[in-house]
């Protein structure tokens, strides 16, 4: 087994480095680094253009190697690492040819540069393969570093409380085993920002909130009564005035994990993010303080 993680001179930083060592460590697998250089064109062309075409391409794959061996060079080991230089015409494209050919068992990316320090952001290529990754895809935050012990330390699962999520706890309890790793349980309760008209007052938003809040610790603790957590698995549920405020006040550790699932029926919204995670997820993903891992459906 080995964990794919995407690279590319220039692009994305260190941050995918560092996520991808943590995860090869803690599954005691290999790493395999992948440039994925653009195939050259089917239709002729003149020998020079093709030879200098090629040997941009080898250049690209060759600095981006460099790189990268630079960057794994100061970090804790991985059981091996390999190089690898996969032309395609598209990077998602490249990528997944790879991870099956190699049947990979985690695919690794970086966040996209628009993004804040500390955000995950969904660049082009991620959007794509969340739609056809058949492996969990882990993203890293812009600007990630892996802890002194370059290892997972827990996961986190994104409950929504929903009937279907319940074998997305399933998948996420099988990810934790693998990993050797503790699973913690959290449902967030976010009160909008607009949630009731001015004249109403906060007092019924604080009612609401306050029985949303029992129901979903109820809930919760069901699934423990029932057999599907672990009497030792960690539940909470969070509550915060915005996604924001919420994400930030679950109280992370260095080298934390932020699991999510894709939903079964996709809706007709805009958007990767909406269509496979559900509008929920695309907000707790978009506030992430700590890396994420969306599993495939």
């Amino acid at each position: 087994m080995t964990v794919v993680v995407g690279y590319l001179a220039g692009k994305s930083g260190t941050a995918p480095l560092h996520l991808a060592v943590s995860a090869a460590r803690t599954l005691r697998s290999s790493l395999t680094v992948v440039t994925v250089v653009p195939k050259p064109w089917m239709t002729p062309s003149p020998a020079k253009v093709d030879a200098e075409y090629a040997a941009w391409a080898e250049r690209l794959a060759a600095d981006s190697a460099r790189e990268a061996e630079q960057c794994l060079a100061v970090m804790p080991p991985v059981q091996e690492v390999t190089f690898r230089s996969q032309p395609h015409r598209s990077v998602s494209g490249g990528l997944i040819e790879v991870v099956e050919e190699l049947g990979a068992e985690m695919l690794v990316l970086g966040s996209s540069a628009n993004g804040q320090l500390g955000q995950v952001v969904v660049g082009s290529a991620a959007d794509h393969l969340l739609h056809s990754s058949t492996v969990p895809v882990a993203i890293a935050p812009r600007g990630y570093r892996s802890p002194p012990s370059a290892m997972l330390s827990r996961i986190t699962c994104g409950y929504p409380g929903t009937p279907e999520a319940v074998d997305l706890l399933s998948r996420i309890t099988v990810a934790a085993e693998r990993l050797n790793v503790p699973l913690r349980v959290i449902t967030f309760a976010v009160r909008g920002r607009t949630m009731y008209p001015p004249e109403v007052g906060l007092h019924a938003e604080d009612s609401v909130l306050a029985a949303w809040e029992e129901q979903a610790a109820a809930k919760l603790e069901g699934l423990r009564a029932d057999g599907v957590l672990a009497p030792d698995v960690e539940v909470a549920v969070v509550s915060g005035n915005g996604w924001d405020e919420a994400l930030d006040d679950a109280d992370w550790i260095d080298g934390e994990i932020l699991a999510l699932g894709t939903t079964p029926r996709p809706t007709v919204r805009e958007g990767i993010a909406e269509v496979f995670l559900g509008s929920h997820g695309a907000k707790i993903l978009r506030f992430s303080p700590v890396p994420v891992l969306v599993l495939p459906g």
